[in-house]
């Protein structure tokens, strides 16, 4: 496991959570957070945090860079120009030329758009980004965003923030099996560590939440779970489970023994 490293762009990682940086009470409980689940990407909304105003108090004072590699997101973009100009922005102001592409096509269900996320991903991939799209569980768009030059693909395993879990099993591990030049990443829908638990031992390569810890009542603890989750997962996975039977297999077999 010490040389099971996630890879993207050429970068490698020793975890595989993400996590983010919204909805919590304080940025000291979300630093406290981030600690405890032993994250190495933290992602930040680029339009929802203070880049230039250095009289007044900012998320990413919170944040330790040379822990942390910061991811910067377009969340709250609704067309693929929006995107493209806070990709821009967050490469301008020195956060990274990675971004974690949101543009979102329904305010209800935050689905994303995957006509103006196509776009945006090509135009920012022939600029030199690394493109992280967070996308619907489909194959086929996912399949137009590896070509268009996405350094991963990021399907949701629930609507943004619902904590429902992983509503799609099936479509997550045609993805698995389907897409294998870039990581696959689950991102959305998590709330609990077993959502976690059960997105790495379909096969996905990380898991990036937020609301999931940020809501529970003890952020801390429940980072660690999904820390631990995350793992436990991934291992599980590798290890490969038994298949699944209707009836009873014996633990203990009964040839050789006299009755």
């Amino acid at each position: 496991m010490d040389n099971d490293v996630l890879r993207i762009a050429g970068k490698e990682f020793h975890s595989r959570l993400i996590v983010g940086t919204g909805k919590y009470k304080s940025f000291e409980e979300m630093a406290r957070a981030h600690v405890a689940s032993g994250a190495e990407i933290v992602t930040v909304a680029v339009r929802r945090v203070n880049l230039t105003d250095k009289s007044k108090e900012s998320m990413l004072d919170f944040i330790d860079r040379k822990k942390f590699f910061i991811l910067p997101n377009t969340a709250g973009c609704y067309n693929a120009d929006e995107a493209v100009r806070t990709a821009r922005l967050a490469q301008e102001v020195g956060l990274s030329n990675w971004i974690k592409l949101e543009v979102i096509g329904d305010e209800k269900t935050l689905f994303p758009d995957n006509f103006e996320l196509l776009k945006a991903t090509e135009t920012l991939a022939r600029e030199g980004f690394v493109v992280l799209p967070y996308t619907n569980d489909d194959l086929v768009g996912a399949r137009r965003l590896v070509d268009a030059g996405a350094a991963a693909v990021m399907p949701l395993g629930a609507p943004i923030g619902s904590g429902l879990g992983i509503q799609n099993l099936a479509n997550l591990r045609i993805l698995r099996e389907m897409i294998t030049a870039v990581p696959l990443i689950v991102d959305a829908g998590v709330g609990t560590a077993s959502d976690a638990a059960v997105a790495m031992e379909l096969g996905a390569d990380g898991v990036l939440m937020n609301t999931g810890i940020a809501g529970a009542n003890d952020v801390v603890t429940m980072a660690e779970a999904m820390k631990h989750a995350v793992i436990a997962g991934r291992k599980a996975f590798l290890a490969g489970r038994i298949p699944k039977k209707l009836y009873a297999t014996a633990s203990s077999p009964l040839e050789g023994v006299v009755r």
